[in-house]
């Protein structure tokens, strides 16, 4: 009988297509890890990787045992939680992406209260700006701000995050409060970018339900949006960000809100997750937890009332 632990090693050597970072990952040395998938070929009697030295790809037989292993596993995660004494006693680890502002500000101060309630999971975060890839980095889920291309995966829409365009009094003490799009020919935007080189298209807005640009200067372009709220904060041009994020600075005065009438839509935000058909019960609980910490933090999201 295959043991679970060669399916799990399977798995995660399939997703990261490395033998050396599945290895890290699960905290085994890499001849652990070879040593479980010729004894998961052997029990099988197929190969399961196609070998070089510069890549790992599974071959026909492992495409069929990844989909296979992934509903196997969580049918029996499933199957145990029913006879668990408590509902509550989750268990496992937990490998999760989250925005950085947004893990920072909103989850992470209530992200004890759900360890709490569920002491036996472990939680591997990652926080970033870049968009990960949730198949071959082995995430359980992802939250992703902005419009999805993520076609392999299923969407929770999550609600919708207001945009503001904002300046602090410094910028406009020095370079006068724009009050139509018009005015922005002699003003300077923060741009953002998700790869440093490419080029922003400029300031946003929306007119009719159109995305329309203003193409403005700016001699600041930054990919990381801590950077880029700081610059608006240091009076380096106008940053257009979600009302969640500055409703601080606005709150105290560090940052003046601009142009109300012209600012971006609002931005999706969603739970990316595998598509399995038994989804793992700590996957599925800490999504619902999820959702419920952002319910009050967000619009509902589109084409809901």
């Amino acid at each position: 009988m295959l043991k679970p632990e060669l399916l799990r090693t399977f798995i995660r050597v399939n997703e990261l297509a490395s033998f050396t970072q599945a290895a890290e990952q699960l905290g085994l040395p890499r001849s652990t890890v070879s040593e479980q998938i010729r004894t998961l070929e052997s029990q099988l009697g197929a190969r399961v990787f196609n070998r070089s030295t510069r890549r790992v790809q599974p071959t026909q037989d492992g495409l069929l045992l990844y989909e296979r292993s992934k509903e196997l596993l969580s049918r029996m995660e499933e199957i145990e939680g029913l006879f668990r004494a408590d509902p509550a006693e989750l268990s496992g680890c937990l490998r999760v992406d989250l925005p950085t502002r947004m893990a920072r500000r909103i989850i992470l101060p209530q992200l004890p209260q759900f360890m709490a309630a569920h002491p036996g999971l472990s939680v591997e975060l990652s926080c970033t700006d870049r968009q990960v890839d949730l198949l071959r980095e082995g995430f359980d889920c992802v939250m992703r701000i902005g419009a999805l291309s993520d076609l392999a995966v299923v969407a929770r829409p999550l609600g919708q995050l207001a945009m503001v365009n904002c300046a602090s009094p410094a910028y406009l003490a020095r370079f006068g409060t724009p009050t139509s799009l018009a005015d922005l020919a002699s003003h300077h935007l923060v741009h953002y970018v998700q790869a440093l080189g490419s080029r922003s298209p400029g300031f946003e807005y929306q007119e009719q339900g159109v995305t329309r640009f203003v193409s403005m200067g700016g001699a600041i372009t930054a990919n990381n949006t801590d950077a880029y709220e700081s610059a608006g904060l240091a009076g380096l041009g106008i940053i257009q960000s979600p009302w969640i994020g500055v409703r601080d600075y606005l709150t105290r005065g560090q940052l003046v809100a601009l142009l109300p009438d012209h600012v971006p839509a609002a931005m999706p935000v969603s739970l990316l997750y595998a598509g399995q058909r038994y989804l793992p019960p700590r996957v599925r609980v800490f999504m619902d937890w999820l959702a419920g910490v952002l319910a009050t933090q967000l619009d509902p999201p589109a084409g809901t009332s």
